[in-house]
């Protein structure tokens, strides 16, 4: 008799212990779980073709957004990077500054943007480009509105800016820093940043720094592009800024946009600075917003 109250007891002690454990493992999960949705889950406002754009609003210190008004600057970087690398964030700050305020945000299928980098294209990210247009527009606080990019930002910039001028809905000033058109001719001769393909049917994706993947959608419609016929509907004010040594995008680019715009389009060269903008930030902030300052509070 007392070796079957012993099991009896031992067997529900074992019971208690395993539902403890068990519930415990359930509550860390749990706990996990939300975690990972708190971490990862984003609430997005604007969408593109990929999916939801990850997006910052920079306001003038001070600024009220019930009451005041104030111009905007929508801020495009390049392929491959963010909003928050250089030289959006200095950009965003130097134009809170300045009584401006800016949106900056990701390409779908860069960093914090949703979808990926082998799907996305030039038109894919004129698509996210006129969709934060829209957004902007919506803002009752914003008075003009004005676009910036660099590098293939530039490029989407200023077919952005030409797609708007033709709906009647022209950006009131532009801006392009070293806008990288020299895409086209890259894709065209199956080289792009370390990547060798047949232009003429490339692979799914390559590899650019043998990391990046670029997809061949993206090849073969970049081929196809009629950047600059494009981009010349805009007849509004435009600068561009690009530095002498620049070893990624030719000044040939920037000039060839010059000769593009019928309008008074001028060019500014930055002695000594780089295509990454690590050399003399200020100075090529300086010029972009000065720029803005002028055009957008006219």
């Amino acid at each position: 008799m007392g070796n079957i109250v012993q099991l009896y007891k031992s067997t529900i002690a074992g019971l208690f212990v395993y539902l403890c454990l068990t519930m415990k493992r359930l509550y860390l999960t749990m706990i996990l779980m939300t975690f990972s949705l708190f971490a990862f889950s984003r609430e997005y406002k604007v969408y593109g073709p990929q999916g939801g754009l990850a997006m910052e609003v920079t306001l003038p210190d001070g600024f009220n957004e019930e009451t005041d008004k104030c111009p905007m600057v929508i801020l495009m970087h390049g392929i491959f990077s963010s909003k928050n690398i250089v030289p959006i964030p200095a950009l965003a700050k130097a134009l809170a500054k300045e009584g401006i305020a800016s949106i900056c945000f990701d390409f779908g299928g860069h960093w914090k943007s949703e979808g990926k980098m082998e799907y996305m294209t030039v038109g894919k990210e004129i698509e996210d480009a006129l969709a934060i247009w829209e957004y902007a527009r919506s803002l009752p606080y914003v008075s003009k509105i004005g676009l910036l990019g660099h590098s293939q930002g530039g490029v989407v910039a200023s077919m952005t800016a030409g797609i708007l001028a033709s709906r009647g809905e022209s950006p009131a000033a532009l801006v392009l820093i070293a806008p990288g058109s020299v895409i086209q001719d890259a894709c065209k001769g199956g080289r792009f940043f370390g990547a060798e393909f047949n232009p003429a049917d490339p692979p799914e994706y390559v590899k650019c720094f043998g990391m990046m993947k670029l997809g061949r959608e993206y090849i073969l419609t970049t081929q196809e592009l009629d950047i600059y016929g494009t981009a010349k509907t805009y007849t509004g004010p435009v600068r561009l800024i690009h530095g002498s040594k620049d070893t990624i995008v030719p000044m040939s680019c920037s000039e060839r946009f010059v000769e593009t715009y019928t309008q008074d389009a001028e060019l500014i060269v930055v002695e000594g600075e780089n295509h990454m903008i690590t050399k003399k930030l200020k100075t090529v902030v300086s010029h972009a917003v000065s720029f803005f300052s002028t055009k957008l509070k006219l």
